[in-house]
C-alpha cells in the first residue's frame, strides 16, 4: 500500500475544518480517513479533529485482534465511537452544540476495500483507466437525484446542495453506510472531501489520474480545484494497492 495526501484551507475560508489520517500496515495493507468538520467557528474544526483521533485508536487498539471477516464490525465500531466522543463534546459544550462532521474511511486488505461513510465526503476507485464513485451522498440533493426530481447534473448547481442528511456527533446514535469491492494491484482509493468533488468534475478527477503519477496526482487534483475557485477546504487522499496487497 502507498499512501498520498494533502489538505489545503481553499481560497475562501478562515480556517481548515478538514482533517485526515492514514496508515500503511505490516500485511501490505492501509486504511485512510477523511472527515469535514462542520458546525461554528471552532466546532468544526474540533469535530473532525476528535473524529480522526477516536478512529485512529480504534484501529490501534482492534486491528491486532481482529477476527476473520471482522473488516465491517471494525469500521462500526470506529465511526460508532467517533461518532459518541464528538457528540459528547457538543453536548457538554453550549458554545458548540451542534457540530458534527462527515466522515469515510477505506480499509484495505487481502484484494478488498472495506469502505464506511457517513455525509458527502466521498470514496472513488480509479481502476483500469476509470473512475468510479464508491459511496453516496448523504444529502438532500442526493435524495432529490435518487427519487428522480432533480438530475445530478442539476445537483451540481442546486443552491442547498451542502445540506448533508448523516454526520457523526450531531446525534447520539449513528448508522454509517457501508460496503465492499474487490480491488487489485494498479488500484487507486481517492477519498476527498466536498471542496474537492464541488470544484471538479469527476471526468477532469479521472484524467488527472490517469495522466499523473500517484504521488504528483494530490498537488495537482489541488491546484485544479482552487483555480476552479477553492470555495472550500479541500482534502485528497490516495491509497494504492500494491502487488503485495494481492499475496
Amino acid at each position: 500500500m502507498k499512501i498520498a495526501a494533502l489538505t489545503d484551507i481553499g481560497s475562501c475560508r478562515q480556517e481548515n475544518q478538514d482533517n485526515y489520517c492514514a496508515r500503511q500496515l505490516p500485511d501490505g495493507g492501509g486504511w485512510g480517513l477523511v472527515c469535514d468538520g462542520m458546525g461554528g467557528a471552532n466546532g468544526g474544526r474540533a469535530a473532525s479533529r476528535i473524529a480522526t483521533d477516536t478512529m485512529r485508536a480504534c484501529f490501534a487498539k482492534e486491528l491486532p485482534h481482529m477476527p476473520p471477516a471482522g473488516e465491517e464490525q471494525l469500521l462500526l465500531h470506529g465511526f460508532d465511537a467517533a461518532n459518541r466522543a464528538v457528540y459528547e463534546k457538543a453536548t457538554a459544550n453550549t458554545a458548540m452544540l451542534g457540530m458534527g462532521t462527515t466522515a469515510v474511511c477505506a480499509y484495505v486488505r487481502g484484494g478488498k476495500a472495506h469502505i464506511a461513510h457517513a455525509g458527502d465526503s466521498r470514496a472513488y476507485l480509479f481502476s483500469g483507466g476509470r473512475l468510479r464513485q464508491l459511496t453516496r451522498d448523504h444529502s438532500m440533493v442526493q435524495q432529490l437525484v435518487d427519487s428522480g426530481q432533480i438530475t445530478r447534473e442539476q445537483a451540481a448547481q442546486h443552491p442547498q446542495k451542502n445540506l448533508i442528511t448523516r454526520a457523526l456527533g450531531v446525534a447520539a446514535n449513528i448508522v454509517p453506510e457501508y460496503d465492499v469491492c474487490p480491488v487489485r494491484a494498479g488500484d487507486v482509493l481517492l477519498l476527498c472531501t466536498d471542496g474537492l468533488t464541488n470544484m471538479l468534475p469527476d471526468e477532469e478527477i479521472e484524467l488527472i489520474l490517469k495522466e499523473t503519477t500517484f504521488f504528483g496526482a494530490p498537488d495537482l487534483l489541488l491546484q485544479r480545484a482552487l483555480h476552479s475557485g477553492g470555495q472550500d477546504n479541500i482534502t485528497i487522499l490516495l491509497m494504492g494497492v500494491e502487488a503485495t496487497e494481492e499475496q
